[in-house]
């Protein structure tokens, strides 16, 4: 019966190590590349954005010329009945 009890523990330790060195570890390795990787693609979008943002930012300064008046007056006929 001692043989049976140790064979059963070098199967279960033998289990346990498959499951540390074949499931656990490539896990979590690959959970961190993925957050790595998300980060990587935060930063590239938040790049783009001050990017896109930056040429708003100087038409909002004021260093576009304020449109002239005379354009803005619309002529019109009023028409009678």
């Amino acid at each position: 019966m001692n043989i049976f009890r140790l064979a059963f523990e070098l199967f279960v330790l033998y289990l346990l190590y498959k499951l540390i060195f074949d499931f656990i570890i490539p896990l979590v390795s690959t959970a961190k590349e993925v957050k790595k990787q998300f980060g990587e693609m935060s930063a590239q979008m938040q790049d783009k954005m001050n990017q896109q943002q930056a040429p708003n930012n100087f038409a909002t300064k004021g260093t576009v010329p304020p449109a002239d008046k005379r354009d803005d007056y619309i002529e019109f006929e009023e028409v009678k009945k």
